[in-house]
């Protein structure tokens, strides 16, 4: 085991500017998806332009900021916040929501495909292939800030976080940045290079994520005030997980319709 190093959370400081580094791995995850949109969008025949990525990686990044911070405040700290409702926006306290950020992003591509008379589908299979590095650089950003660490373990491999106490934890960002990060972008990026049915790049993200989030949650150490949600085992982030498998299941299942996609 060893133990978690003390990085500032501050990566940089300019008087009373400060960058942190959960927030510039968050501008890190939205520039490189961006720049791998704009090599996707110069292909011949890709239906997409280069400014058109940009356009949609100003609406993702809205979407996934305003949504997980909302999804946060509902489900992990809705008591919380309903007294102190003007917090919401001290987004520098830290507080983001995945699952929230996932609907917030929904709306987010709804709104983009509506301006730019895209399918609501064809903007999704674009757009997720490159989202894993985000997902990627926002766990690293959890790590440094000892953060969402898992529970407390004897795995050689066991990383203690003192802010959590003097316990060696199994270290569940670095888990999930390999799962929903890495392996979830190789996946994605295989398999959206050949044409697919509309959704079903969007199906198999959604089941990888899922999955992989279900697994993780498992050695991940639950929010002290919610703990257990169902069956003595079940947390919130499994049960939230379910919807997205259940979607993700039916976008690949599905049979398009063929008239549709023939005009």
């Amino acid at each position: 085991m060893f133990t978690a190093p003390q990085i500032d959370p501050i990566a940089v400081a300019i008087g009373p500017l400060a960058v942190r580094w959960y927030g510039l791995m968050y501008l890190v995850g939205f520039i490189g998806g961006a720049l791998l949109g704009v090599y996707r969008a110069r292909k011949p025949d890709s239906g997409w332009t280069p400014a058109q990525v940009w356009d949609l990686l100003f609406y993702i990044a809205l979407g996934v900021v305003v949504g997980g911070r909302v999804g946060y405040t509902l489900f992990y700290q809705f008591g919380y916040y309903i007294e102190r409702p003007w917090e919401v926006l001290y987004l520098w306290t830290g507080g983001m929501s995945f699952h929230g950020g996932v609907i917030g992003v929904l709306v987010a591509m709804w709104l983009f495909a509506r301006r730019y008379d895209k399918s609501f589908l064809e903007v999704g299979d674009f757009a997720v292939p490159l989202m894993p590095l985000g997902l990627l650089a926002g766990r690293i950003g959890n790590f440094i800030n000892q953060e969402l660490w898992g529970r407390v373990t004897d795995v050689p491999w066991g990383v203690v976080f003192p802010a959590a106490g003097a316990l060696p934890r199994h270290p569940s960002q670095l888990y999930e940045a390999f799962l929903e990060g890495l392996v979830l972008f190789a996946v994605l990026w295989v398999f959206s290079a050949r044409p697919r049915k509309p959704g079903a790049v969007g199906g198999v993200f959604l089941v990888g994520y899922s999955l992989s989030r279900f697994a993780v949650e498992f050695v991940r150490e639950p929010d002290a005030h919610l703990g257990a949600i169902a069956f003595d085992w079940m947390t919130m982030g499994q049960i939230l997980s379910l919807p997205m498998l259940a979607i993700g299941l039916w976008l690949l299942i599905r049979r398009p319709n063929l008239s549709k996609m023939s005009t």
